[in-house]
């Protein structure tokens, strides 16, 4: 079993937004699986409200409807999908007027009986910028705990935002 080192994922995500503070980079989050994960780790430094702008938890479909994601875009593509990540990152970027929007959906450890295009373990997520949107799919190994599958996708994202920014964190 593949598991994170948790205090690796924290000091990681310290060093990520010092690194945004620095730069003045604004960051927002739409997550759905991650349950604000990714928000709580940003914002663990000392000073990371100088740069995040905040975030949304939108774990059922209308809480992302409601949140910018176009309807139509979730009943063609599915909501876990790489097009609903997308819409997700762009819809909180855009509503925060943030520099990073990043969206997360998919599924860990269960299938959702809501949505048939539910499948464990498979997780998208996107970056939004003011010059596109680049997106990604993660296969998640199963996991000893809900913390221990949010931490594992914090870290994928983490290791994504600092190759797009070429940080030297």
């Amino acid at each position: 079993m593949e598991t994170v080192n948790e205090k690796a994922v924290r000091e990681k995500y310290a060093r990520l937004t010092r690194y945004l503070i620095e730069k003045n980079i604004t960051v927002t989050t739409m997550e759905s699986c991650t349950s604000g994960q990714i928000a709580s780790l940003l914002t663990d430094t000392e000073g990371a409200s100088a740069v995040f702008k905040g975030a949304f938890i939108t774990y059922s479909n209308e809480a992302k409807i409601r949140q910018g994601v176009p309807a139509d875009l979730i009943a063609r593509c599915g909501v876990y999908s790489q097009e609903t990540a997308a819409a997700m990152a762009e819809a909180c970027r855009e509503a925060f007027d943030a520099d990073i929007g990043i969206g997360i959906t998919g599924s860990f450890g269960n299938a959702d009986p809501e949505n048939e295009d539910s499948i464990p373990g498979e997780v998208w997520f996107a970056i939004d910028s003011r010059e596109g949107t680049i997106g990604f799919h993660s296969t998640v190994p199963p996991q000893p705990s809900r913390l221990a599958y949010k931490l594992y996708m914090a870290d994928r994202i983490a290791d994504r935002l600092i190759a797009v920014f070429k940080s030297p964190v």
